[in-house]
This record gives structure tokens, C-alpha cells and sequence, in this order.
């Protein structure tokens, strides 16, 4: 452990700038700065800092034409025609075991008042997805801790599923029980634009100690700047790369792409980008589907990433563009309903909405059955529903739908069950459409 610690104390020393391009504020719009006098070797993604007279501003280069145009990382108060740009180059980015157990925020720095040290290797935030030749398939089945995932909407190694959902609908708390719940090696969790007050409160009473032990969160609140919005689901996605690069089973969240897609918006915006996609720039897509795309499998003698990604829907639209452009991308999607949360079923997810794509290769023929046999019985309830609670429906005109009414009840309850194990969950669900108690 020592001589890990003397190494990156060495490391440090190395990365120190001795050198350093600079540049001069020229335009001041809003936000947006535009400099002069930057090197021709500065790219779009540089990290730079704004000298004015009380205070260092960080800033990104997000335009290049004539001048270089950034935006900060922070209000732009205080700063003058004539301040001193000063170029830092790539962003640096270094995560470590260490850093398990830890709330940091998307620079790598600690928001939890104790010292952090850096890892020896530098991550890049907007790294290449893996070559799709070379990653391997799917893997196994990961137990949850839900009875629900772990028979009809089974989560295999190294998938990548959305979690659609409107605001109060037990979003927040079903993340905390999956990441509670299900097998992995190492935990990343990315709050991105997630209100100040709930960081501390979602890390010490929802997620819980149990949850943060085997646990990275990467945050960056509403009120920070659109860069820092979208540096979180980066960074907590490099942060679960280098993890899956030792080897090992990683479990990432983000929450939510909705908000990390607001901030792309914001930038594309600053950087004169047309807006064309009811309200979303066209670069929107790519931007998602490259996020995405970096979870999953890992090349050989690598771990997996398997990746839940939340959208915030309004009104249950899952035509809006965000919900559109990441559905087309991932491996499955869980629908949270509102109806459903408000009498009083948790998790909230409705069954006949939600795909996972890794059936029915999941599961074998006896479980692929029973998995069929009860989402044929709640869409024929679903279907009756109508004239069954307006007493129009007559008991024996359809062997189906009196036992889909018989079993009713029984699956309400199955849904909401915790789970031991997958096995014991099929023997659960086997048990609940023979009408047995379980």
C-alpha cells in the first residue's frame, strides 16, 4: 500500500504543468467567452481556466472558428475583456479502487469532505465504445433481489435496459434496491442534474451503507453548469470502464439520460447548433446512442457493464424524443406506471410494456412457459378490465379470463416480492398461477 501511495505521489509530480498556453478573454455573451491568442493545437473538449480578478473559472472549449469559444463550469460573474485565458488541455481523469465507497463529483474530486487519492491510469471521458467484433455475447443471468426482474424481465451480464418513468413513481428507490440487490463486483451511479438536497439524502438513506460499500457516485447537481451536467454520465461511464478493464462485473446507473441530454442540448445551442428534433439538436441521437454503446460486454479477458440507463417521461410519453432515441438503442426497457404506484403496487412496473431482449435466451422452456402463461393471464385481465369492474363480464364466458380474475390478486402480489434467488422465484411464480399461496 505504501509504495501504491509514493507511486502516485510520483505520478502527480509528472503530470505537473511546468508549461502553459494562454490566451485573452475577447467577446463575453451570456455564458459563452471568446478568446484569442490560444495555440492551433487546442480541440474541442480541452479544459482551460478563466483568471479574473477573484477567481479561477473553469471552462471547456465546446467552438473553434476564428477565436475559440468556451463555456464555464460556473457563473461567468466577474469576468472582464482582458482576462487571462489559461489552455489545460485534456481533462484529467483517474479513477482507483479507492474510490469505492465514495460520492465524487465529475472532475474526480470528493464531495464528501475526505481526501481522495487518484489512480495511476488516466481515463478518457468520451472513450471509443469497444470494437463490436470483439466483445463477447451477453453473459448469465444477475439475481436482483426482486422477484420481478429475476423471472419475467430477466437482467443477463452485460445488458443495457431504460427505465422509463414520470417523477414520483419510486424511481429513485427502485435504483437503490437494484443496486442493493443485485450481484456485482463494483457499483457506479451517476446523479446527473439531481436536486442538491437529495444527493446526501438518496447516498445516506435510500442508497444506505450497504448500497455505498461497493459503490462509486458521480454527481453533479441542477444548478451546475450544462459541462458539468454532462461530464457526470461521462465520467461515471469511465469510472465503470476502468473497473470492467480489471476484469470484473459492474453494475452502472445513469440518472437520468433526460437530463444528461437537456446539457447536450445546452451546449450544442451555445455552439450554434440548430435545434430541429422538437427542441433537440441532431447531434442529440449520436450523443446517446455513443453513451450507451460504451456499456455492455468487454473484449476478451474483460468484465461487463451492465448498464441502467432512467428517462424521465412526462405523461407516461414514450414518444417523446429522448425516450424514442434510447429505446432504439438498448437491450430492453421497464415502464414505471403511475396507475399502478397509486394503488399502491412497488415496484411500479408495468409488466405488459416492458421488454427485456434478453428472452427468451435467459430463460430455459419450462420458465419461458411459465414467464408466458402469466403475461397472458394479466393482458387478458387488462384487456376485460372495463367490463369486469363494471360488472358487465359474466363468470364462465371465458376460461381465460376467469383465471386471469381467479389469479388476480396472486400476481399483484408476486410482482411486489422480493426475491432469494431466480430459482426460487420461478418456484413462486409456479406456485402463484397453480393458485397456491406463496
Amino acid at each position: 500500500m505504501t509504495d501504491s501511495v509514493f507511486e502516485r505521489g510520483r505520478a502527480a509530480v509528472r503530470r505537473v504543468d511546468v508549461q502553459n498556453y494562454a490566451g485573452i478573454v475577447s467577446k463575453i455573451s451570456g455564458g459563452i467567452l471568446s478568446v484569442d491568442g490560444l495555440p492551433d493545437t487546442t480541440r474541442l473538449g480541452d479544459q482551460v481556466e478563466v483568471v479574473t480578478d477573484s477567481a479561477r473559472i473553469k471552462a471547456e472549449v465546446i467552438g473553434l472558428e476564428t477565436d475559440v469559444r468556451l463555456m464555464t463550469d460556473g457563473p461567468t460573474r466577474g469576468v472582464k475583456l482582458g482576462d487571462t485565458v489559461i489552455h489545460r488541455g485534456k481533462s484529467h481523469f483517474r479513477p482507483d479502487a479507492s474510490w469505492i465507497g465514495r460520492v465524487i463529483d465529475p472532475d474526480g474530486k470528493p464531495l464528501d469532505g475526505r481526501p481522495l487519492l487518484d489512480g495511476l491510469r488516466t481515463a478518457t471521458l468520451d472513450r471509443n465504445p469497444p470494437d463490436a467484433y470483439a466483445r463477447r455475447p451477453l453473459g448469465a443471468r444477475v439475481p436482483t433481489g426482486l422477484a420481478v426482474f429475476d423471472t419475467m424481465l430477466p437482467i443477463v451480464r452485460g445488458q443495457r435496459i431504460g427505465l422509463f418513468a414520470g417523477s414520483g413513481v419510486g424511481k429513485s428507490t427502485l435504483i437503490a434496491n437494484l443496486a442493493r440487490g443485485m450481484a456485482a463486483d463494483v457499483i457506479v451511479i451517476a446523479m446527473v442534474g439531481e436536486r442538491g438536497r437529495e444527493v446526501r439524502e438518496f447516498v445516506e438513506n435510500v442508497l444506505g451503507p450497504e448500497g455505498l460499500s461497493r459503490s462509486v457516485v458521480v454527481a453533479a447537481t441542477s444548478d451546475q453548469s450544462a459541462n458539468m451536467r454532462r461530464r457526470c454520465a461521462l465520467s461515471a461511464t469511465a469510472v465503470a470502464e476502468h473497473f470492467r478493464a480489471l476484469g470484473q462485473q459492474v453494475l452502472l446507473f445513469v440518472d437520468s439520460v433526460s437530463r444528461f441530454a437537456e446539457a447536450h442540448r445546452e451546449i450544442a445551442a451555445a455552439s450554434g447548433e440548430a435545434s430541429n428534433l422538437r427542441g433537440f439538436p441532431a447531434s442529440t441521437a449520436a450523443s446517446i446512442a455513443r453513451l450507451c454503446e460504451r456499456a455492455g460486454p468487454g473484449p476478451a479477458n474483460e468484465g461487463d457493464i451492465t448498464a441502467i440507463y432512467s428517462v424521465l417521461v412526462a405523461g407516461s410519453d414514450m414518444e417523446e424524443p429522448v425516450a424514442d432515441m434510447l429505446r432504439g438503442v438498448l437491450d430492453g426497457h421497464v415502464i414505471l406506471s403511475r396507475d399502478i404506484a397509486e394503488r399502491g403496487r412497488f415496484p411500479a412496473i408495468d409488466v405488459l410494456r416492458s421488454v427485456s431482449r434478453a428472452l427468451p435466451a435467459a430463460a430455459n422452456e419450462a420458465e419461458n412457459a411459465l414467464i408466458k402463461e402469466a403475461r397472458s393471464l394479466m393482458a387478458a385481465y387488462e384487456q376485460s378490465e372495463l367490463m369486469i369492474q363494471s360488472g358487465l363480464y359474466s363468470a364462465g364466458s371465458d376460461p381465460q379470463i376467469d383465471k386471469a380474475i381467479k389469479l388476480r390478486n396472486g400476481l399483484e402480489q408476486f410482482l411486489s416480492y422480493p426475491s432469494v434467488g431466480i430459482g426460487t422465484a420461478f418456484a413462486d411464480l409456479r406456485r402463484t398461477l397453480e393458485g397456491r399461496s406463496t
